[in-house]
């Protein structure tokens, strides 16, 4: 999410008069690679790139082509396999033994039907989950619809452009598929007149969002880790109480007793970290009836079990559902000394969670990174 805000940042400032634009869009990867399907690029005429497509090691050729791609104002898939020793390859020697499709796609600055603008509206939007489609492989054209052209999906409705029922009733199925999985992936289909039709199915998520409960020097460190990898952060806390560099940094200060406005959903994760027990403890069943998926209390293990078990005893008893909510003590066992250290730990925590993994050393996995289809 961060690469994607600054690739609309960097398109924001283009001057269509004197710049040529287009984007590198990673459509499929098949094996190992150091980017996933979805991973961006933006490509200037004068050879300014932002965002990647991989950890360096393609961007120059993807350039090159890119710069192509805009001089025909036409868009081109290109395929980069490094499972095979060919000297004439790029990429070859990196080691990945995989296999990507990069889409390059030229931008007609400031046409709201292309693919930054299609995503700046889908930033624009309050929290949700965006789905997009791509077409990546056509022939000629189709319904006025070109190799390059990206759609949103907002239901059913929105298939209709294909004017096929038959068709619509695949690519909603393939949708429905992949939604589920929470996975992007190309997808291909054929038309009545026996032509292939592939179509790159995004899902983006919205940014992950922490919720810091405190006001302690150690919310800082864990508030710029969070924006430093692209996250968004909000701090309840009194704002007489909080330091001039945490409300710089954090995305929003808001006080306790305006809590109930947080937008708060799946993809948000709470940490308890007052540092005063009658207070997290105070705090602890109101964050429970939030749809929160991650709940962090900061402290000892007993600390927390003496919250749950005086709750208990007042009449507030906890499901195992929101047991298994709450992460306490929170963060990752690394043997975290300093703040910012912790909050390494805490954020490691949450992107496991997030990721449905479990935190171990990767040497430890005996099955690939990525799930694979």
């Amino acid at each position: 999410m961060k690469e994607l805000k600054a690739i609309i940042n960097a398109y924001n400032l283009l001057n269509p008069e004197k710049t040529k634009a287009a984007i590198a869009t990673v459509v499929r990867v098949e094996g190992s690679s150091y980017r996933r399907t979805g991973a961006r690029m933006l490509v200037t005429d004068d050879g300014i790139w932002v965002g990647g497509i991989s950890g360096g090691c393609l961007e120059g050729d993807a350039l090159k082509r890119a710069r192509l791609a805009m001089a025909k104002a036409q868009p081109s898939l290109v395929t980069y396999d490094t499972t095979e020793d060919d000297q004439h390859q790029i990429g070859v020697g990196l080691g990945c033994h995989g296999v990507i499709d990069v889409l390059l796609s030229p931008l007609e600055i400031g046409n709201p039907n292309n693919a930054v603008e299609i995503l700046k509206s889908c930033r624009a939007e309050r929290r949700q989950t965006h789905i997009l489609l791509t077409i990546i492989g056509l022939e000629d054209e189709y319904n006025g619809l070109r190799a390059g052209n990206m759609l949103r999906y907002t239901g059913q409705e929105s298939l209709n452009v294909f004017e096929d029922a038959e068709l619509e009733a695949k690519i909603e199925k393939s949708i429905q598929n992949f939604t589920q999985k929470g996975r992007s992936r190309p997808a291909t289909f054929e038309l009545s007149d026996g032509r292939e039709l592939e179509i790159f199915i995004e899902i983006l998520p919205p940014e992950v969002h922490l919720v810091l409960m405190g006001h302690q020097y150690d919310v800082l460190p864990l508030t710029r880790l969070v924006k430093e990898i692209g996250w968004r952060a909000t701090v309840v806390a009194n704002p007489q109480k909080i330091m001039q560099k945490l409300s710089a940094v954090a995305d929003e200060i808001v006080t306790p007793a305006d809590f109930e406005t947080i937008l708060i959903d799946e993809h948000t994760a709470i940490i308890l970290m007052s540092h005063d027990f009658k207070t997290d403890k105070y705090n602890l069943p109101k964050v429970l009836k939030t749809k929160a998926a991650y709940i962090g209390m900061l402290g000892p293990r007993v600390r927390s079990e003496k919250i749950l078990d005086e709750l208990s005893q007042e009449g507030i008893e906890i499901s195992q559902t929101d047991l298994e909510r709450i992460h306490a003590p929170v963060g990752l066992d690394i043997g975290a000394i300093s703040p910012e250290e912790i909050a390494l730990s805490i954020i490691a925590e949450i992107r496991a969670v997030f990721s449905d993994r479990n935190g171990a050393a990767l040497r430890l996995r005996t099955t690939p990174i990525h799930e694979r289809d």
